[in-house]
């Protein structure tokens, strides 16, 4: 007798009724937590105090997701998101909570993390570091996608969990100049005989001009590198294509690298596309600050700087006097950084290229450290901080973007004989629910 085989149902995905929920809390990626069933239920969208309708879309064993159908009684923090394309967009997920009130839940979430996982409480909160609400960004990546059937190019960010790109007209956070180029930049880029060999689209905001590249999978003819040329003639913009290998041609502004400066206008740093900088202008430079007076770096000290990029905070360190090593991964952010540190005339910083999460112990930078910074990225860095049993230096500046694995690593450092002294929000992404944060360690005398 012939068997067909017969799927079993995926019950972790049944859809159940509606139902009316009471939001507790907002978890630390922004969802709100209700429960049902005994146990906890996130809802994107939803804030504490609100009681809402919703259907589940996922349930698992010790806890379950849900859609929001309808606030039924909303939260006195709730309000009308600013953005049009806030249904829909994947990025500024907080806009319907009052901007208050997303810091003091960021400011609350940094904390509660910090204390549950490492087991500490720092012995000062720190103000927290904000400026703009809006328009605060100077750079950001958008995406393309070109239609086969309307031979029409969409420019936009990615939707929420999906690979679709959203076509947008403005960015209520991308800083104003950037944000009005938009409607004809997808305008021009439409007309381009090349246009399926687009990727992706660099905006960004710098100290001298505002820069846009694109991705180019194929060399565009010369007519639609003199359309681009005008484009960026006419919005008195700095147009480059980027190629598969990472190489630029400039269709203007000779050649020109797009940089930052700091408040002694002496420091600047050069950055090319790939780079990472911090995308808010204002709240960096005074997180850099921050840092920089909280080590108080001296002549005669040496300050290792570990996940350094093109120099952020090593540049301003050295300002002081001291010594100072930089660190990064990717062996082009650090011959940018080096180039940095030679154009702002200092001689106290040197730059080495090193995976940062495997054995450093063999390092010939490592030496004797008075004091370290160190900012890496999501992902922490759990594997650099076995190296403070032989460097003990007597101050540790962590800056972190994610609060997770910033309380993972503070449980290591405070392991290693460090207390925690200060900890602080920098609310470097306003309407969004992503949190960065500086801590300070000293060692215990």
């Amino acid at each position: 007798m012939a068997q067909f085989f017969k799927a079993k149902p995926n019950r972790s995905k049944q859809l159940s009724s509606k139902l009316s929920l009471k939001v507790t809390q907002l978890d630390h990626l922004g969802a709100g937590i209700a429960h049902h069933d005994g146990k906890i239920v996130f809802i994107n969208g939803a804030l504490p105090g609100e009681t809402v309708s919703v259907q589940l879309t996922e349930q698992k064993k010790k806890f379950s997701r849900a859609k929001l159908l309808k606030v039924e009684q909303a939260s006195s923090e709730r309000v009308q998101p600013a953005c049009p394309h806030f249904a829909k967009c994947g990025g500024c997920d907080l806009q319907h909570l009052d901007i208050d009130a997303q810091r003091t839940h960021k400011a609350a979430t940094l904390v509660d993390l910090v204390s549950k996982f490492a087991q500490a409480e720092a012995s000062e909160i720190c103000e927290t570091i904000s400026d703009k609400n809006w328009h605060y960004r100077r750079r950001a990546r958008l995406a393309t996608w070109y239609d086969k059937n309307t031979k029409h190019i969409s420019l936009g960010f990615r939707a929420s969990s999906s690979s679709d790109v959203v076509e947008i007209q403005s960015c209520a956070v991308l800083a104003e100049e950037l944000s009005v180029l938009l409607p004809d930049l997808a305008f021009m880029l439409n007309q381009l005989s090349g246009k399926k060999a687009l990727g992706h689209v660099e905006l960004t905001q710098a100290d001298n001009g505002n820069f846009v590249v694109l991705r180019v999978t194929k060399t565009l003819s010369d007519k639609d590198k003199a359309r681009l040329a005008e484009f960026a003639d006419k919005h008195q913009v700095i147009v480059l294509l980027q190629d598969d290998d990472g190489h630029c041609e400039h269709l203007n502004g000779s050649g020109e690298q797009p940089f930052y400066g700091f408040e002694d206008s002496q420091t600047k740093l050069n950055f090319s596309p790939g780079n990472f900088i911090q995308v808010n202008g204002a709240v960096n430079l005074a997180m850099v600050s921050q840092a920089v007076n909280w080590l108080s770096p001296q002549a005669g000290e040496r300050v290792l700087d570990l996940f350094c990029g093109i120099g952020n905070f090593s540049l301003p360190l050295a300002r002081n006097g001291a010594e100072v090593v930089g660190v990064e991964g990717v062996p082009a952010m650090v011959a940018q950084a080096r180039d940095n540190a030679k154009n702002s005339g200092l001689e106290n910083v040197s730059f080495y290229h090193a995976d940062l999460s495997a054995d450093l112990s063999k390092e010939p930078w490592l030496g004797k450290v008075d004091k370290m910074l160190i900012d890496p990225a999501r992902a922490g860095a759990y594997e650099s901080m076995q190296s403070l049993k032989k460097l003990k230096p007597k101050a540790l500046v962590y800056v972190s973007c994610n609060p997770a694995s910033l309380a993972r690593d503070s449980e290591v450092i405070l392991k290693q004989g460090y207390q925690l002294k200060k900890i602080g929000l920098i609310d470097m992404f306003p309407q969004t629910h992503h949190l960065e944060s500086m801590a300070l360690f000293e060692l215990k005398k």
